[in-house]
């Protein structure tokens, strides 16, 4: 399968630094692989409306935001999150895009779950704080939706930057954005499964 990436960009300012981190990986990537740009703050969804007990769900038309995204979601071979790093975790975009994760885990017809295991959850984030540290709830959220989703993990590519643009000027980000997708993800595990097994 040709690899196809998707990158959701969870910002609320356009060409943010995390953003600009994002692009400055997808420029390693080779011209061979398929590569979509999806601004949440430019097809915002609807707030999730959890239906679980109440009634069945429809798959979203495709001319929706919702139906835009589920359709590349379920195309992409390597999904990136691209989401800054807001009170220390995933923007309010990014979350609502995952709540709705939920909701076509339970679209008929859609098989959501099987489509995604075996692919590749990737993050990227600008965080203001020098200490990767504090992006730890970020990396949980990511790393725990892969888990879940039987996906790999790719883990997340730190960047600093607060003001626009700051980002180009951490030096380290950038090395790392020269081979971060090139690295080889592993099978996503809970932290639990992650001490069993040792």
């Amino acid at each position: 399968m040709t690899r196809r990436f998707l990158f959701v960009l969870g910002s609320a300012r356009h060409d943010g630094n995390t953003e600009l981190l994002a692009r400055k990986a997808a420029e390693q990537l080779s011209a061979d692989v398929d590569q979509q740009w999806i601004s949440l703050a430019e097809h915002p969804l609807p707030d999730f409306e959890d239906l679980r007990h109440d009634s069945d769900h429809v798959r979203p038309p495709a001319d929706s935001a919702t139906g835009l995204l589920l359709d590349a979601t379920l195309a992409a071979t390597d999904l990136v999150i691209a989401s800054p790093l807001y009170w220390y975790s995933v923007s309010s975009h990014t979350k609502r895009y995952l709540d709705h994760w939920s909701g076509w885990l339970r679209t008929p017809g859609v098989d959501f779950k099987a489509t995604l295991t075996g692919r590749t959850l990737w993050g990227v984030t600008a965080l203001a704080h020098e200490e990767g540290e504090v992006a730890d709830p970020l990396i949980g959220t990511l790393n725990h939706t892969a888990a879940y989703m039987g996906m790999r993990f790719g883990g997340v590519l730190l960047g600093n930057g607060s003001a626009p643009g700051q980002v180009v000027r951490d030096e380290a980000a950038l090395a790392r954005a020269k081979t971060f997708f090139a690295q080889e993800a592993p099978l996503a595990r809970f932290p639990y499964e992650a001490a069993a097994a040792v």
